[in-house]
């Protein structure tokens, strides 16, 4: 499989949301299955399934992000100058409101765009990646095609 591209602050966030999975909720919902276990009869007993089902999703998790850590490479945006690229913290213009936009590119799994974190599979940052300062992109997103200038890259 493919290395997966992350940044030092994504791994250790996702690090340490796998040791609370696993250091406080798993045991936290053992013992929510074993006490409602301890009221009877389990095919009548909404405690023990609920909390069955949140053991579900919390393995699930915990699969899921010892899947992604295993595949990660950490890069070190400090490290890394010119074109866009992964890491890069861009600010753009929308050319049409002038609005003035900052995001940086980031693995899949720490994209959060209400922080400014930008998945590096999103259309936007597939249309920034190997583009300079002044450059325009044209971009096709699900809300319409937008036009952007890029006004500056950092690497920070």
């Amino acid at each position: 499989m493919d290395k997966l591209p992350m940044t030092r602050a994504g791994y250790d966030a996702l690090n340490a949301e796998l040791k609370q999975l696993k250091s406080v909720e798993r045991p936290a919902i053992i013992r929510a299955i074993a006490e409602a276990r301890e009221h009877g009869d389990l095919s009548e007993n909404a405690e023990y399934h609920s909390a069955r089902e949140k053991q579900s999703f919390i393995e699930g998790r915990i699969k899921e992000l010892e899947g992604a850590l295993g595949l990660s490479e950490v890069i070190d945006p400090k490290k890394l100058s010119g074109p866009i690229k992964f890491g890069a913290t861009v600010t753009l213009v929308d050319e049409d409101t002038d609005e003035e936009k900052t995001w940086q590119i980031v693995g899949e799994h720490e994209a959060n765009i209400e922080k400014g974190l930008l998945n590096i599979k999103s259309p936007i940052a597939r249309a920034l990646i190997g583009k300079d300062e002044g450059d325009s992109v044209e971009v096709r997103t699900p809300g319409g095609d937008r036009a952007y200038e890029v006004l500056k890259i950092q690497y920070i």
